[in-house]
């Protein structure tokens, strides 16, 4: 579906078509030569100008982050009006269907640092480039198909839970068909990660906001039986995911074969040929990153089992506060995405002031932004729960109360949680990923859960002690993470692989 025909780029004289299709390897290996003759690389940019590249980057992503979260809210507003069963069942299969799209978007976007360190290295890069590019869409296509078998497993999983049986019927049925949505997506992050790292972050932006009402149109076609379609029900809404899949996948291609920048790398050229090594060191870097998701990820989903033990309405606050701190949390997310590719841009140009003021400008950014968002949760935290509840119903009083409290410690936890999630992104950028998952996989679960569970369960503090436990959690993570970025030389991260080993 990608496959573009060759000699019909929009930067092509006309007689090139024909020159490229008779001599496809010829092309191929001079443009290899090209590709690794010296460059020569602009001046390290300043503070100011580190600043506003990294905010012209890091924007679109942090947009396209939370149209994102819009698109999961456009579901909900349908599936809620089918029932409370449909909507209960949709969101225990999006809990397993999300983390496994994550995790795997995230073993696929290793390939962002590296492409960005060979533009750093020897722009364009057009070989290096569009063999990681091959590679990743390969690795996508492999790790669907594992995605795909783990969400068979949903049944079985809903009766080890021991879930409502009628609940867990409507959620094997959802998932049944939201599986085959898996592919597209997990391509369309790789492709996302393209258009990114080539400068063209507001690609993703775009078409995410073009998603939202492809699926916001699927949704009331196929979930009522509307636009001369049969009503599918619960079945509808996963018809309607695996179709704006498809069309963001399309979006995607489109805007590569249009734009004169990207499609010069003609990434479905040769797609046949294998490069093992560039497919190992995807791999080598991209799971730890996975192994980091599905930790944190885990570690959020055990808190709101805490709650539920602890009490109904203390797990409804729970919900209503980390959604708060879930949208803002979008934007850090964002900026670390932009860290990756700026931090991985200078350090293939061998330039360590770049790399320093590429992460350090991130850091201060996703920080300060997060500054922010603490601070609006400690002094509007009713007109922020607000937004979900009204608070002024006398049965929305407890919840209410309870969720204001747990924003109170969601200041600390989002100020941290930014900062973790920006100095991951400048690590990565370094293609160091393996440290950072122990990190993760320490901070989240021991300090974290384990204070969790001690303070939630064993004393009087309830659903505030685990929250206090999570908050925890992220201080060690962003404290060892910051630690780890800063010692960096020390510890030789900001060196290629070819200086470690000579």
């Amino acid at each position: 579906m990608l496959t573009v025909p060759a000699g019909l780029s929009l930067w092509a004289k006309p007689f090139s078509g024909a020159i490229r299709t008779g001599c496809a390897g010829q092309i191929e290996s001079r443009r290899s030569e090209t590709d690794m003759r010296p460059v020569a690389h602009p001046p390290t940019p300043g503070w100011q100008a580190e600043t506003r590249a990294t905010m012209l980057l890091a924007g679109p992503l942090a947009l396209a982050n939370l149209l994102q979260m819009l698109t999961y809210a456009v579901d909900v507003i349908f599936i809620a009006r089918l029932g409370a069963a449909e909507l209960a069942a949709s969101s225990l299969a999006v809990a397993v269907f999300g983390l496994v799209i994550w995790s795997l978007q995230s073993l696929t976007g290793a390939v962002a640092p590296i492409m960005a360190a060979e533009l750093g290295a020897r722009a364009p890069a057009l070989r290096p480039v569009r063999r990681a590019m091959r590679m990743a869409l390969w690795l996508s296509l492999l790790v669907s198909a594992l995605g795909m078998g783990l969400c068979l497993l949903t049944p079985a999983l809903m009766r080890v839970t021991g879930q409502d049986p009628r609940i867990a019927a409507l959620a094997s049925e959802y998932m049944s068909v939201l599986l085959w949505s898996a592919p597209a997506m997990i391509v369309a992050g790789v492709l996302r990660n393209f258009v990114a790292t080539l400068g063209r972050p507001v690609f993703a932006t775009v078409i995410t906001a073009i998603g939202i009402g492809v699926n916001a149109l699927g949704n009331y076609a196929f979930i009522f039986g509307n636009l001369g379609t049969p009503e599918l029900g619960l079945r509808g809404a996963a018809i309607a995911t695996f179709v704006t899949s498809i069309a963001i996948v399309a979006m995607y291609a489109a805007a590569i074969r249009f734009d004169p920048r990207l499609h010069r790398y003609r990434i479905m050229g040769f797609f046949w040929r294998p490069d093992w090594p560039r497919f190992a060191e995807i791999l080598r870097i991209g799971t730890p990153i996975a192994v980091t998701v599905v930790a944190e990820a885990g570690v959020f989903g055990a808190a709101a089992f805490l709650m539920g033990r602890i009490g109904g309405i203390e797990l409804a606050a729970h919900t209503l506060a980390l959604n708060l701190a879930a949208f803002a949390f979008q934007v850090p997310v964002g900026v670390g995405q932009a860290a990756t590719i700026r931090v991985g841009y200078f350090l293939g140009a061998r330039d360590p002031v770049g790399v320093t003021r590429a992460g350090w400008t991130a850091i201060v950014i996703g920080t300060g932004f997060m500054a922010l968002t603490a601070t609006a949760f400690l002094v509007m935290p009713r007109a922020l729960v607000g937004i979900y509840v009204d608070p002024a119903a006398p049965g929305n009083a407890a919840v209410v109360e309870i969720a204001t409290g747990f924003l109170a410690v969601a200041a600390a936890f989002a100020l941290f949680d930014g900062t973790q999630a920006v100095a991951a992104g400048a690590l990565r950028g370094l293609k160091d990923t393996r440290v950072p998952m122990w990190i993760a996989v320490f901070s989240y679960w021991v300090p974290g859960f384990g204070l969790a569970a001690g303070l939630g369960l064993a004393t009087p503090l309830g659903g505030m002690g685990v929250w206090i436990g999570l908050a925890t959690g992220l201080v060690f993570a962003a404290a060892l993470l910051l630690w780890r970025w800063h010692s960096r030389r020390a510890l030789a991260l900001a060196q290629t692989a070819r200086e470690r080993s000579a």
